[in-house]
């Protein structure tokens, strides 16, 4: 099973210090927060995309592949990758040059979005974000898999004849989740084409997560991807950790009223018993997601909300020690114990998938629109062409 830590990329004052760190200072923490899960032997960092203050990463990708050249086994993910507001072309382009630059070390999660400022300021409307995400997918899906596509559909203008660059890694697409806290449809989208779901697990009642993952998990099956047992799932969630209970519900208590998603809210002890949230010693935290197996079944990868509400990055660095340390070596021995062996331990990785493609073959070469010329020369990069002389260009 895979274990990580998130970060939604929020610029929160510390409640404690009155300290608000900069976006240079937060964007510097992502880098330490990855490479510091690596070195305690978890499995995936991700990182959210938001266009809007107090959120600081609006370029996910160069934030990845900065990290994944400072890495040598992390992956590198998203949570979330917006299929709404970004044009499809652009994410297939861009996470092709992130897989290629992380030698496949990298998935990406796509969601909606739900901040409603964001969709005009892309020209989008959210109240077409359902149909947006469903269409966009369809197109990106296709962009992955097909060298020369012709799409035409409500939410773009057409494409005729063309191909997205660079193809992907050995000519296959990278893993895709599909994040959803609300919507079965998105469910749906998952098993239809299938890919992993993954539900986010930290605000809501444990019962409404498991309707969808149940959901996907028969519609997975209904499409002929395998069985029920077999279909990709990932948990969202939030530990804070301490050696001593009573020190983590003490520490964590002045971030979690303050807190700008679930501040001035519920008691903090009423949000741990209704949600995902844990706070306590090591052993609380594995107790309590070891109940994440037992409600919901076997499942592939396990994120942890890890530098949420203004949290110092010392203090989350020692959150992240505590993980590695004391708690995932557990939860992996526990969980792999109480597997199915139907069931696969992880997401595939790269590696996985180009076998289950190719099996020992190389795999194939690219054949890209030969007839998608540059807009200075006409010519083509793939036909041997003379280079224009200087004369081209009035010099």
């Amino acid at each position: 099973m895979e274990f990580g830590v998130f970060s939604v990329s929020d610029i929160t004052r510390d409640p404690t210090t009155g300290n608000t760190p900069s976006e240079a200072e937060r964007i510097d923490a992502a880098v330490q927060i990855a490479k510091k899960a690596e070195e305690v032997g978890l499995d995936v960092f991700a990182i959210g995309e938001h266009h809007n203050p107090p959120f600081f990463s609006s370029s996910p990708t160069t934030l990845l592949a900065y990290i994944a050249a400072q890495t040598t086994t992390l992956k590198v993910s998203t949570a979330t990758t917006l299929i709404t507001t970004n044009d499809p072309v652009r994410i297939a382009e861009e996470y092709a040059m992130l897989q290629h630059l992380a030698k496949g070390r990298m998935d990406l999660m796509l969601g909606r979005g739900n901040t409603a400022p964001v969709y005009p300021w892309f020209g989008k409307d959210i109240r077409s974000g359902l149909p947006l995400a469903l269409e966009n997918y369809k197109l990106l899906h296709r962009l992955w898999r097909e060298d020369v596509v012709d799409f035409e559909g409500n939410f773009r203008t057409p494409l005729d004849g063309f191909t997205s660059t660079p193809r992907p890694l050995d000519d296959v697409p990278p893993f895709v989740w599909h994040g959803s806290i609300r919507t079965p449809e998105i469910a749906e989208q998952a098993a239809f084409y299938g890919d992993g779901f993954f539900a986010n697990n930290v605000f809501w009642p444990k019962e409404h997560f498991k309707r969808l993952i149940d959901f996907y998990r028969q519609r997975y099956a209904h499409y002929g991807h395998g069985t029920e047992k077999q279909a990709i799932v990932g948990l969202g969630g939030q530990a804070f950790i301490a050696k001593k209970s009573q020190d983590a519900w003490n520490q964590f208590r002045p971030y979690f009223n303050e807190a700008p998603v679930y501040g001035n809210g519920p008691r903090m002890e009423d949000f741990v018993d209704q949600t995902p949230l844990s706070v306590g010693s090591p052993q609380e935290v594995i107790d309590k997601t070891l109940t994440f197996q037992e409600y919901f079944g076997d499942y592939q990868r396990q994120m942890f909300l890890i530098d949420h509400a203004g949290l110092p990055l010392n203090l989350v660095l020692e959150q992240i020690e505590l993980l590695g340390e004391h708690v995932v070596p557990v939860l992996r021995k526990e969980l792999e114990s109480r597997r199915d062996p139907e069931t696969p331990a992880t997401a595939p990785t790269h590696a996985q998938l180009v076998t289950a493609k190719y099996g020992d073959a190389a795999p194939r070469q690219p054949r890209p629109n030969p007839n998608r010329g540059d807009n200075v020369t006409g010519g083509s990069p793939y036909q041997d062409t003379p280079a224009p002389s200087g004369a081209a260009f009035g010099l």
